[in-house]
């Protein structure tokens, strides 16, 4: 009997834990009012791949601004909930680090907060290209009270640099050349001097490559020179110290780029190295199978033109 009671109290409690859980994301502050959600490493086949991507917000003594929104409407309304558990202040800007869907269809969480969308200027072009595209994949994660304005653009776009102060607390948006997207943003804190990188940095989990090898590596190499004392990666821990946290991804990207170049010259076909370059490197990174050979053929197609 005594058994029977204890197992219907440890089950309870788990009980509770996982709906808890189910109603709240782990929020940690990685730097004096910087906090960033991690998340989890799934395939963008799992049932679950809304909460897969690192966002959060930065905390200034006048207002808020947020970064990324998640793969979903709910997954965005959890991050907003987190936000008033930390601070009552206004949520000024929502800013969006490129275009995927783990990093923005959690922006209609945020419409009635009279925020200020802000993004890449290719951007807004970028959504509105592929809107049909999310509403058929991910309808289920789009808010579905508003279904046809769910997908909000930035009303803001960033062509070289933009500065924002949340009060006390200036970020540095600056547009990238075509690296992981061809719509990259990074957002500098100055005030802790930690980089938000979003998908420029993955840690763990293998970088894809959507748009340029070449402008990624191009990329890294700058960013590599600055001195930065953290960076928040779009995948993996919320974050790492600079520029080690970078010299995984870098080395892995650099020798892909290499190996392939080498069987150009040599007049290989793409179809008789995609299993082969770096076959290795599945031990180094998680979901490796799912995205390496998509990488190779990616490098391969800009490399050999």
């Amino acid at each position: 009997m005594l058994f029977k009671i204890i197992s219907f109290i440890l089950f309870i409690s788990v009980t509770q834990v996982f709906a808890s859980g189910s109603n709240s994301l782990n929020i940690s502050e990685v730097a004096d009012g910087v906090f960033v959600h991690t998340g989890k490493h799934l395939g963008f086949e799992d049932e679950h791949n809304d909460d897969i991507a690192n966002i959060g917000f930065i905390v200034g003594s006048a207002c808020i601004a947020v970064i990324d929104t998640g793969g979903s409407h709910k997954i965005g309304t959890l991050l907003k909930a987190e936000i008033k558990k930390v601070s009552d202040l206004p949520i000024c800007y929502v800013i969006n680090t490129h275009i995927h869907y783990d990093h923005l269809l959690g922006n209609s969480a945020f419409k009635d907060t009279n925020a200020k969308f802000i993004g890449h200027i290719r951007l807004a072009d970028e959504i509105e290209h592929n809107k049909q595209f999310f509403m058929e994949q991910y309808n289920d994660y789009i808010d579905k009270n508003d279904t046809e304005n769910a997908i909000i653009k930035p009303e803001v776009g960033v062509e070289t640099t933009l500065e924002i102060d949340l009060g006390g607390r200036k970020l540095l948006l600056t547009a990238h050349q075509p690296a992981h997207t061809n719509n990259d943003l990074s957002i500098l804190d100055k005030k802790t001097n930690t980089i938000w990188l979003s998908d420029l940095l993955f840690l763990e989990r293998i970088p894809v490559i959507d748009a340029s090898i070449r402008g990624w590596l191009s990329l890294l190499d700058d960013l590599k020179q600055e001195e930065f004392k953290l960076a928040i990666p779009g995948h993996g821990p919320a974050s790492a110290e600079w520029p080690g946290a970078v010299e995984s991804q870098y080395n892995y990207l650099k020798s892909l780029h290499d190996e392939v170049q080498k069987e150009i010259d040599r007049g290989t076909f793409m179809e008789d190295i995609i299993e082969t370059v770096l076959s290795d490197e599945k031990k180094k990174w998680l979901l490796h199978e799912e995205n390496h050979r998509r990488n190779v053929s990616k490098t391969f197609t800009e490399l050999e033109w």
